[in-house]
Parts: structure tokens; C-alpha cells; sequence
């Protein structure tokens, strides 16, 4: 999509879209929204809807890294310990190793 041709009251909206989105446990819109958005909300000339979208960026940015945080720790957490949560670590499982640990 090319940011360029969309008049700025659109592209306020449409970077309010994808922050709101990625509450929806959709992470990845909030990568797009800081990829898409950061050169206009940090390297344009000031416009009227800039600081909005300089905060939505922001905001995003801080939920995708916690988002990251939370994941990467909970398959740390469960890759050491799966073995030992015995029948619950198998029923958390999509697919059961073979073999002993």
C-alpha cells in the first residue's frame, strides 16, 4: 500500500485500525502499524493528525514487544518444563514428542 496517496484524516484511521486490531490477539497488525506508519509519524513534516498517529505507532510498538515478551517467556516455560507437567503438559501439546526426557 503506498501511504503516499491517501489523504491524511485516512491514514489516521487506518493506523487506528490496526492498533485497535491488534488487541484482538493479532500482534502482527501492530508490527505492520509500526512498519507502515513510523515515517509519517516520525520522519514527515508535522500535519494536523500526526501526533495521533505518532501515538498509535508508540503505542503499537510497545504492545508488540510485550506481546514478544510474553510469548518468547511462556515457550521457554513450557519447552523446559513439559516433560515434568506429566498429563497436563501432554494435553497442552499439539503434538507429542517420541521418546523420554
Amino acid at each position: 500500500m503506498n501511504l503516499e496517496r491517501i489523504p491524511n484524516e485516512e491514514k489516521l484511521s487506518l493506523c487506528r485500525r490496526y492498533y485497535l486490531g491488534g488487541f484482538a490477539f493479532l500482534p502482527f497488525l501492530w508490527l505492520v502499524n509500526v512498519l507502515w506508519f513510523f515515517k509519517e509519524a516520525f520522519l514527515k513534516p508535522a500535519y494536523t493528525e500526526q501526533p495521533q498517529i505518532k501515538s498509535y505507532v508508540k503505542k503499537s510498538a510497545l504492545g508488540l514487544i510485550l506481546w514478544v515478551a510474553v510469548l518468547t517467556t511462556w515457550i521457554t516455560i513450557f519447552q523446559h518444563f513439559r516433560a515434568r507437567w506429566g498429563e497436563v503438559g501432554d494435553y497442552l501439546s499439539f503434538t507429542i514428542p517420541l521418546g523420554s526426557a
